[in-house]
Protein backbone atom coordinates (compact mmCIF):
# COMPACT_ATOMS: atom_id res chain seq x y z
CA UNK A 1 0.00 0.00 0.00
CA UNK A 2 2.60 2.58 0.72
CA UNK A 3 3.94 2.52 -3.08
CA UNK A 4 0.30 3.21 -3.85
CA UNK A 5 0.35 6.68 -2.14
CA UNK A 6 4.23 7.31 -2.26
CA UNK A 7 4.18 7.21 -6.63
CA UNK A 8 1.16 8.47 -7.45
CA UNK A 9 1.71 8.04 -11.14
CA UNK A 10 -0.77 9.09 -12.79
CA UNK A 11 -3.22 9.08 -9.63
CA UNK A 12 -3.89 8.58 -6.36
CA UNK A 13 -7.19 7.64 -5.52
CA UNK A 14 -11.03 8.82 -5.50
CA UNK A 15 -13.43 9.98 -3.85
CA UNK A 16 -16.83 11.84 -4.03
CA UNK A 17 -19.06 15.17 -4.71
CA UNK A 18 -20.62 14.30 -1.54
CA UNK A 19 -20.28 18.21 0.15
CA UNK A 20 -23.73 18.99 2.04
CA UNK A 21 -25.62 15.76 0.72
CA UNK A 22 -26.00 13.78 3.88
CA UNK A 23 -27.80 15.88 5.51
CA UNK A 24 -30.84 15.25 3.81
CA UNK A 25 -30.93 11.38 3.44
CA UNK A 26 -34.26 11.40 5.43
CA UNK A 27 -35.92 11.58 1.72
CA UNK A 28 -34.83 8.16 1.27
CA UNK A 29 -32.68 6.26 -1.41
CA UNK A 30 -34.91 5.76 -4.83
CA UNK A 31 -34.68 1.77 -4.68
CA UNK A 32 -37.04 1.77 -8.05
CA UNK A 33 -33.82 2.58 -9.98
CA UNK A 34 -31.29 -0.13 -8.68
CA UNK A 35 -31.25 -3.23 -10.64
CA UNK A 36 -31.76 -6.52 -8.68
CA UNK A 37 -27.85 -7.31 -10.01
CA UNK A 38 -26.79 -3.90 -8.91
CA UNK A 39 -28.30 -4.36 -5.45
CA UNK A 40 -27.29 -7.87 -4.94
CA UNK A 41 -23.11 -6.75 -5.57
CA UNK A 42 -23.96 -3.17 -3.31
CA UNK A 43 -25.11 -5.63 -0.58
CA UNK A 44 -22.03 -8.31 -0.74
CA UNK A 45 -19.88 -5.57 -0.80
CA UNK A 46 -21.26 -4.26 2.40
CA UNK A 47 -20.80 -7.50 4.07
CA UNK A 48 -17.32 -7.79 3.10
CA UNK A 49 -16.31 -4.87 4.11
CA UNK A 50 -17.96 -5.00 7.55
CA UNK A 51 -15.86 -7.97 8.15
CA UNK A 52 -12.66 -5.73 7.29
CA UNK A 53 -13.29 -3.54 10.01
CA UNK A 54 -10.81 -4.14 12.89
CA UNK A 55 -10.66 -3.75 16.54
CA UNK A 56 -9.38 -0.68 16.71
CA UNK A 57 -12.28 0.78 14.80
CA UNK A 58 -10.15 1.08 10.83
CA UNK A 59 -10.40 -0.50 7.64
CA UNK A 60 -8.07 -3.18 6.50
CA UNK A 61 -7.77 -6.40 4.95
CA UNK A 62 -4.82 -7.22 6.88
CA UNK A 63 -5.85 -8.56 10.32
CA UNK A 64 -4.09 -7.60 13.45
CA UNK A 65 -4.80 -7.34 17.63
CA UNK A 66 -2.09 -4.70 17.61
CA UNK A 67 -3.35 -1.82 20.56
CA UNK A 68 -2.30 1.47 18.90
CA UNK A 69 -1.22 4.83 20.11
CA UNK A 70 -2.50 7.67 18.95
CA UNK A 71 -0.81 9.47 16.00
CA UNK A 72 1.21 6.27 15.62
CA UNK A 73 -1.36 4.36 13.43
CA UNK A 74 -0.84 1.78 10.24
CA UNK A 75 0.00 3.46 6.93
CA UNK A 76 -2.77 4.94 5.16
CA UNK A 77 -5.29 3.35 7.69
CA UNK A 78 -6.95 6.68 8.11
CA UNK A 79 -7.10 7.75 4.82
CA UNK A 80 -8.53 4.58 3.76
CA UNK A 81 -11.25 4.01 6.35
CA UNK A 82 -12.10 8.10 5.35
CA UNK A 83 -12.80 6.01 1.67
CA UNK A 84 -14.86 3.38 3.83
CA UNK A 85 -16.99 5.78 5.70
CA UNK A 86 -17.89 7.75 2.39
CA UNK A 87 -18.44 4.25 0.72
CA UNK A 88 -21.14 3.24 3.22
CA UNK A 89 -22.39 6.44 3.36
CA UNK A 90 -23.39 6.57 -0.74
CA UNK A 91 -25.35 3.78 -0.15
CA UNK A 92 -27.22 5.30 3.02
CA UNK A 93 -25.36 3.91 6.23
CA UNK A 94 -24.45 7.16 8.34
CA UNK A 95 -22.66 6.90 11.50
CA UNK A 96 -25.04 5.86 14.94
CA UNK A 97 -27.78 4.15 12.12
CA UNK A 98 -29.11 1.41 14.21
CA UNK A 99 -27.94 -1.13 11.78
CA UNK A 100 -24.73 -3.16 11.39
CA UNK A 101 -23.74 -0.89 8.95
CA UNK A 102 -24.25 2.61 10.84
CA UNK A 103 -22.55 1.47 13.60
CA UNK A 104 -19.60 0.38 12.12
CA UNK A 105 -19.18 3.74 10.33
CA UNK A 106 -19.03 5.39 13.94
CA UNK A 107 -16.91 3.40 15.04
CA UNK A 108 -14.41 3.84 11.68
CA UNK A 109 -15.15 7.58 12.55
CA UNK A 110 -13.92 7.34 15.67
CA UNK A 111 -11.18 5.69 14.86
CA UNK A 112 -9.96 8.66 12.39
CA UNK A 113 -10.73 11.73 15.23
CA UNK A 114 -9.18 9.75 18.49
CA UNK A 115 -5.65 7.97 16.69
CA UNK A 116 -5.30 10.79 13.73
CA UNK A 117 -2.95 13.46 15.33
CA UNK A 118 -2.98 16.94 13.13
CA UNK A 119 0.74 18.25 13.09
CA UNK A 120 0.51 22.45 14.73
CA UNK A 121 -1.06 23.02 11.26
CA UNK A 122 -3.45 21.25 11.13
CA UNK A 123 -1.85 18.38 8.83
CA UNK A 124 -3.72 15.34 8.83
CA UNK A 125 -1.65 13.17 6.12
CA UNK A 126 1.29 12.98 8.22
CA UNK A 127 -0.19 10.63 11.01
CA UNK A 128 -0.83 7.79 8.63
CA UNK A 129 1.90 8.61 6.16
CA UNK A 130 -0.84 9.32 3.53
CA UNK A 131 0.37 13.35 2.62
CA UNK A 132 -1.41 15.09 1.03
CA UNK A 133 -3.67 12.74 -0.67
CA UNK A 134 -4.69 11.43 3.02
CA UNK A 135 -5.19 15.20 4.22
CA UNK A 136 -7.46 15.81 1.24
CA UNK A 137 -9.47 12.59 1.48
CA UNK A 138 -9.39 12.77 5.64
CA UNK A 139 -10.94 16.52 5.30
CA UNK A 140 -13.22 15.57 2.78
CA UNK A 141 -14.54 13.01 4.79
CA UNK A 142 -14.76 14.85 7.83
CA UNK A 143 -16.45 17.78 6.34
CA UNK A 144 -19.67 15.39 5.40
CA UNK A 145 -19.64 14.33 8.89
CA UNK A 146 -20.19 17.61 10.46
CA UNK A 147 -23.25 16.77 12.43
CA UNK A 148 -23.24 13.50 12.16
CA UNK A 149 -21.28 12.54 15.23
CA UNK A 150 -22.77 10.09 17.61
CA UNK A 151 -22.54 12.84 20.76
CA UNK A 152 -21.88 16.53 20.99
CA UNK A 153 -17.87 15.99 22.08
CA UNK A 154 -16.86 14.15 18.78
CA UNK A 155 -18.70 17.04 16.62
CA UNK A 156 -16.67 19.25 18.01
CA UNK A 157 -13.35 17.53 17.51
CA UNK A 158 -14.80 16.66 14.18
CA UNK A 159 -15.19 20.57 13.51
CA UNK A 160 -11.97 21.46 14.73
CA UNK A 161 -10.11 19.38 12.83
CA UNK A 162 -11.87 20.31 9.79
CA UNK A 163 -11.29 23.80 10.40
CA UNK A 164 -7.70 23.68 10.92
CA UNK A 165 -7.45 21.27 7.70
CA UNK A 166 -9.06 23.62 5.36
CA UNK A 167 -6.71 26.47 6.63
CA UNK A 168 -3.57 23.99 5.99
CA UNK A 169 -5.31 23.32 2.51
CA UNK A 170 -4.95 27.40 1.56
CA UNK A 171 -1.95 27.67 3.31
CA UNK A 172 -0.52 25.03 1.04
CA UNK A 173 -2.26 26.38 -1.95
CA UNK A 174 -0.10 29.92 -1.30
CA UNK A 175 3.22 28.44 -1.86
CA UNK A 176 4.93 30.29 -3.96
CA UNK A 177 5.06 28.60 -7.17
CA UNK A 178 5.49 28.78 -11.10
CA UNK A 179 2.74 29.85 -13.42
CA UNK A 180 1.84 26.33 -14.83
CA UNK A 181 1.57 25.08 -11.14
CA UNK A 182 0.09 28.13 -9.67
CA UNK A 183 -3.13 26.97 -7.77
CA UNK A 184 -2.68 23.03 -7.42
CA UNK A 185 -1.42 20.99 -4.81
CA UNK A 186 1.22 17.79 -4.39
CA UNK A 187 2.56 15.78 -2.09
CA UNK A 188 3.81 17.43 0.78
CA UNK A 189 2.20 20.71 1.82
CA UNK A 190 5.48 22.65 0.85
CA UNK A 191 5.71 21.05 -2.67
CA UNK A 192 6.28 23.94 -4.79
CA UNK A 193 4.47 21.91 -7.75
CA UNK A 194 1.14 20.18 -8.40
CA UNK A 195 -0.42 17.42 -10.24
CA UNK A 196 -4.30 16.96 -10.96
CA UNK A 197 -4.59 14.12 -8.74
CA UNK A 198 -3.96 15.64 -5.33
CA UNK A 199 -5.36 18.98 -6.83
CA UNK A 200 -8.87 17.29 -6.98
CA UNK A 201 -8.92 16.19 -3.31
CA UNK A 202 -8.11 19.75 -1.95
CA UNK A 203 -10.53 21.13 -4.44
CA UNK A 204 -13.45 18.84 -3.47
CA UNK A 205 -12.56 19.89 0.13
CA UNK A 206 -12.90 23.45 -0.13
CA UNK A 207 -16.38 23.21 -1.72
CA UNK A 208 -17.55 21.03 0.86
CA UNK A 209 -16.05 23.19 3.66
CA UNK A 210 -17.80 26.14 1.77
CA UNK A 211 -21.48 24.83 1.24
CA UNK A 212 -21.05 23.73 5.45
CA UNK A 213 -20.21 27.57 6.81
CA UNK A 214 -17.17 27.34 6.92
CA UNK A 215 -14.59 30.58 5.66
CA UNK A 216 -13.05 29.53 2.42
CA UNK A 217 -11.75 32.43 0.45
CA UNK A 218 -13.15 32.57 -3.40
CA UNK A 219 -10.06 33.21 -4.87
CA UNK A 220 -8.57 29.36 -3.07
CA UNK A 221 -11.43 27.91 -5.41
CA UNK A 222 -11.27 30.31 -8.23
CA UNK A 223 -7.53 29.71 -8.34
CA UNK A 224 -7.84 25.86 -8.09
CA UNK A 225 -10.74 26.12 -10.96
CA UNK A 226 -7.64 27.94 -13.25
CA UNK A 227 -5.41 25.22 -12.59
CA UNK A 228 -7.62 22.12 -13.72
CA UNK A 229 -8.26 24.21 -16.77
CA UNK A 230 -4.37 24.07 -17.56
CA UNK A 231 -3.99 20.57 -17.51
CA UNK A 232 -7.14 20.28 -20.23
CA UNK A 233 -5.66 19.57 -23.85
CA UNK A 234 -7.72 21.18 -26.35
CA UNK A 235 -5.76 23.03 -28.89
CA UNK A 236 -6.54 27.02 -27.84
CA UNK A 237 -6.00 29.76 -30.49
CA UNK A 238 -4.12 32.72 -30.65
CA UNK A 239 -6.91 34.16 -27.51
CA UNK A 240 -6.31 31.05 -25.15
CA UNK A 241 -10.20 29.62 -27.12
CA UNK A 242 -10.26 26.25 -27.23
CA UNK A 243 -10.36 25.26 -31.05
CA UNK A 244 -11.72 21.73 -30.21
CA UNK A 245 -14.31 20.14 -28.36
CA UNK A 246 -12.97 16.60 -27.42
CA UNK A 247 -9.81 16.47 -25.30
CA UNK A 248 -8.24 15.15 -22.62
CA UNK A 249 -7.05 15.76 -19.06
CA UNK A 250 -3.76 15.46 -18.39
CA UNK A 251 -1.75 14.70 -15.04
CA UNK A 252 0.34 18.07 -15.10
CA UNK A 253 -0.15 21.31 -16.64
CA UNK A 254 0.72 21.15 -20.29
CA UNK A 255 1.94 17.44 -20.03
CA UNK A 256 2.24 14.14 -19.05
CA UNK A 257 -0.42 11.76 -18.99
CA UNK A 258 -3.35 11.53 -20.84
CA UNK A 259 -5.87 8.95 -19.32
CA UNK A 260 -9.59 8.09 -18.31
CA UNK A 261 -8.94 8.48 -14.97
CA UNK A 262 -7.09 12.02 -15.36
CA UNK A 263 -9.55 13.01 -17.48
CA UNK A 264 -12.56 11.75 -15.23
CA UNK A 265 -10.74 13.83 -12.77
CA UNK A 266 -11.15 17.09 -14.21
CA UNK A 267 -14.10 16.81 -15.72
CA UNK A 268 -15.69 16.44 -12.00
CA UNK A 269 -13.28 19.09 -9.99
CA UNK A 270 -14.71 21.16 -12.53
CA UNK A 271 -18.13 20.28 -11.94
CA UNK A 272 -17.59 20.73 -8.32
CA UNK A 273 -16.58 24.27 -8.48
CA UNK A 274 -19.58 25.18 -11.20
CA UNK A 275 -18.20 24.97 -14.33
CA UNK A 276 -20.76 22.47 -15.53
CA UNK A 277 -21.10 24.25 -19.05
CA UNK A 278 -17.13 25.23 -19.34
CA UNK A 279 -15.76 23.90 -22.38
CA UNK A 280 -13.60 21.74 -21.07
CA UNK A 281 -16.17 20.10 -18.90
CA UNK A 282 -18.49 19.07 -22.65
CA UNK A 283 -14.81 18.61 -23.86
CA UNK A 284 -13.78 15.83 -21.21
CA UNK A 285 -16.89 14.34 -21.16
CA UNK A 286 -16.93 13.89 -25.34
CA UNK A 287 -13.58 12.37 -24.89
CA UNK A 288 -14.58 9.86 -22.79
CA UNK A 289 -17.76 8.97 -24.82
CA UNK A 290 -14.95 8.18 -27.75
CA UNK A 291 -12.60 6.40 -25.17
CA UNK A 292 -14.13 5.09 -22.30
CA UNK A 293 -12.31 2.96 -19.09
CA UNK A 294 -11.23 -0.76 -19.42
CA UNK A 295 -11.24 -2.65 -16.05
CA UNK A 296 -7.40 -3.12 -17.14
CA UNK A 297 -6.50 0.43 -17.13
CA UNK A 298 -3.78 1.74 -14.30
CA UNK A 299 -5.88 3.64 -11.47
CA UNK A 300 -9.23 1.73 -13.02
CA UNK A 301 -11.00 1.81 -9.33
CA UNK A 302 -9.79 5.88 -8.67
CA UNK A 303 -10.75 6.72 -12.19
CA UNK A 304 -13.89 4.90 -12.39
CA UNK A 305 -15.42 6.54 -9.38
CA UNK A 306 -14.81 10.33 -10.97
CA UNK A 307 -16.11 8.75 -14.73
CA UNK A 308 -19.19 7.64 -12.84
CA UNK A 309 -19.96 10.35 -10.79
CA UNK A 310 -18.73 13.04 -14.17
CA UNK A 311 -20.46 11.73 -16.80
CA UNK A 312 -23.68 11.14 -14.38
CA UNK A 313 -23.95 15.22 -13.69
CA UNK A 314 -23.02 15.74 -17.18
CA UNK A 315 -26.68 13.84 -18.55
CA UNK A 316 -27.76 12.72 -21.29
CA UNK A 317 -26.01 10.00 -23.54
CA UNK A 318 -22.54 10.63 -21.50
CA UNK A 319 -24.81 9.32 -18.34
CA UNK A 320 -26.51 6.42 -19.94
CA UNK A 321 -23.77 5.34 -21.24
CA UNK A 322 -20.85 5.18 -18.50
CA UNK A 323 -24.03 3.91 -16.01
CA UNK A 324 -24.28 0.59 -18.22
CA UNK A 325 -20.34 1.04 -18.75
CA UNK A 326 -19.73 1.31 -14.73
CA UNK A 327 -22.52 -1.04 -13.52
CA UNK A 328 -21.23 -4.04 -16.34
CA UNK A 329 -17.49 -3.56 -15.56
CA UNK A 330 -18.03 -3.35 -11.85
CA UNK A 331 -20.75 -6.09 -11.24
CA UNK A 332 -18.78 -8.94 -13.73
CA UNK A 333 -15.76 -8.57 -11.69
CA UNK A 334 -16.80 -8.67 -8.36
CA UNK A 335 -15.34 -11.43 -6.56
CA UNK A 336 -17.78 -14.22 -4.74
CA UNK A 337 -16.96 -13.03 -1.24
CA UNK A 338 -17.90 -9.32 -2.32
CA UNK A 339 -14.59 -7.43 -2.71
CA UNK A 340 -12.64 -6.04 -5.41
CA UNK A 341 -9.34 -5.96 -6.16
CA UNK A 342 -6.83 -3.41 -8.40
CA UNK A 343 -5.10 -5.70 -11.08
CA UNK A 344 -2.82 -3.13 -12.31
CA UNK A 345 0.14 -1.14 -11.53
CA UNK A 346 0.83 0.51 -8.45
CA UNK A 347 -3.33 0.51 -7.91
CA UNK A 348 -2.55 -2.87 -7.26
CA UNK A 349 -0.91 -1.94 -3.17
CA UNK A 350 -3.53 -0.08 -2.03
CA UNK A 351 -5.79 -3.50 -1.72
CA UNK A 352 -9.13 -4.38 -2.12
CA UNK A 353 -10.56 -2.31 1.28
CA UNK A 354 -9.45 0.95 -1.32
CA UNK A 355 -11.05 -0.57 -4.49
CA UNK A 356 -14.05 -1.57 -3.12
CA UNK A 357 -14.96 1.69 -0.76
CA UNK A 358 -14.43 2.96 -4.54
CA UNK A 359 -16.68 0.62 -6.53
CA UNK A 360 -19.35 1.58 -3.83
CA UNK A 361 -18.93 4.71 -4.22
CA UNK A 362 -19.29 4.09 -8.45
CA UNK A 363 -22.11 2.10 -8.18
CA UNK A 364 -23.80 4.64 -5.58
CA UNK A 365 -23.86 7.35 -8.49
CA UNK A 366 -26.35 6.48 -10.29
CA UNK A 367 -29.02 5.86 -7.72
CA UNK A 368 -29.62 8.90 -5.22
CA UNK A 369 -28.83 8.06 -2.11
CA UNK A 370 -27.34 11.16 -1.28
CA UNK A 371 -29.25 14.13 -2.69
CA UNK A 372 -26.10 15.26 -4.05
CA UNK A 373 -26.61 12.55 -6.13
CA UNK A 374 -29.48 14.74 -7.82
CA UNK A 375 -29.21 17.26 -10.24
Amino acid sequence: MSSFFAKFSPFCLVLTLFLQGNRGLAQGPLTEQISPQVKASVDKALTWLLKQQQPAGYFSEQKTDKVLQRGDIPSHSAAMTSLAIMGLASVGHLPGDPTPEGMAAQRALKFVVDNVEPDENGYLGRSDRSRMYGHGIMTLMLTEMLGMSPDEATDKKVRSMVERAIKLIIRAQQVPKSEANRGGWRYEPASSDSDISVSVWQLMSLRAAKNSGIDVPKDAIDNAVAYIKRSYRGERDSHGKLKQLEAAFSYEPYGGRQTFSTTSAGLLSLQVAGQYEAPEVLGSSNWLLKFPPEINEPWFFYGCYYYAQGMYQRGGDHAATARQKTEQMLVSSQSPEGAWFPRNGNEKSAGPVYATSLALLSLSVYHHFLPIYQK
